[in-house]
C-alpha cells in the first residue's frame, strides 16, 4: 500500500501505518483509540486511511475485538466522499473476507448483534440501512407521503407501531397501525434481514423488520405505501 497520498483527519501520511503495525505486535488500547480519532471523524466519515486500512483491520478480526468493531465502522461509511474508490475497490476481496466472519459473529448471538448485522448490511452496499437499523426498542423513520408529500413519522418500537404526524406541541397525532409483510413476502435485503435475525433467534429484531419492510397508512391522505421502499429511495447513496 502506497500511503503516501493516504492521508487521516490528522492531515497526516505516515501514522497510520505506524499505528497498524503496533496493533499487530500487541494489545495497545492507546493506539487503537488513536487510530478510531484518525481515521473516522466525528463519527461521521471515514479518512482516506481509513479505507486504506480494511484489508489490514480485517486480518486482526477474527481475534481482535477492536479491529472489527472500526472495520465495522469504516464500512458503514465507506459511501461517503473519501476520494478513494479505487483503494475501496482493490479490497473487495478482503471486504468479502469480513462479511464472511461478521455472518459467523451472527451465529454465535452476540450482545453486539445489531451493531454487527448493520457491518455486515454495509458489506453487503445496504449503507442506509446500515446507518439507520436499531433494535426496534425506541426507532423512528421519517419519509414523505409518496401521494401527498406531507411529512410522515414511522414508529417502530416498545411504544407502538404506527405511522402519525409529528406535532411539536401534541408529539406523534392521528396515529395509523403499521401492516408488518408477511414472511412469506418479504423479498431483497428485506427478507435477508428478516432471515438471518430469525436464524439467530432475534425475535424482536425479526418482527421488527417485518414491520419496517410493511404497509403504512399516511394519516394525511389515507394513502398506503411500502414503508422501506420509500425511506429506501430518498436515502440509498448512489454508489460510484
Amino acid at each position: 500500500m502506497n500511503w503516501a497520498q493516504l492521508y487521516d483527519w490528522h492531515s497526516d501520511v505516515d501514522r497510520v501505518p505506524e499505528l497498524l503495525s503496533r496493533v499487530e505486535r500487541e494489545v495497545d488500547g492507546e493506539a487503537w483509540a488513536e487510530l478510531g480519532r484518525r481515521l473516522i471523524l466525528e463519527g461521521d466519515l471515514v479518512s482516506p486511511a481509513g479505507i486504506a486500512a480494511l484489508p489490514r483491520l480485517v486480518r486482526l478480526a477474527t481475534g481482535c475485538t477492536e479491529a472489527r468493531l472500526l472495520a465495522g465502522e469504516i464500512m458503514e461509511r465507506a459511501a461517503g466522499h473519501h476520494g478513494v474508490d479505487d483503494v475501496l475497490a482493490a479490497g473487495v476481496d478482503a471486504i468479502a473476507e469480513f462479511g464472511v466472519l461478521l455472518d459467523r459473529h451472527l451465529e454465535s448471538r452476540p450482545t453486539d448483534y445489531v451493531v454487527t448485522l448493520r457491518a455486515l448490511l454495509a458489506v453487503r452496499e445496504q449503507y442506509h440501512w446500515a446507518n439507520v437499523l436499531g433494535d426496534f426498542t425506541d426507532d423512528f423513520y421519517d419519509l414523505s407521503c409518496p401521494h401527498c408529500a406531507t411529512r410522515v413519522t414511522i414508529a417502530i418500537g416498545d411504544y407502538g407501531r404506527y405511522s402519525a404526524i409529528r406535532d411539536w406541541n401534541q408529539g406523534d397525532v392521528d396515529r395509523r397501525d403499521l401492516r408488518p409483510a408477511p414472511r412469506d413476502k418479504l423479498s431483497g435485503i428485506g427478507r435477508w434481514m428478516h432471515e438471518t435475525a430469525s436464524r439467530d433467534g432475534q425475535v424482536v429484531l425479526a418482527e421488527g423488520i417485518s414491520h419496517l419492510f410493511g404497509k403504512a397508512e399516511c394519516p394525511r391522505c389515507a394513502s398506503v405505501f411500502t414503508i422501506a421502499d420509500e425511506y429506501g429511495a430518498a436515502n440509498c447513496p448512489v454508489l460510484r
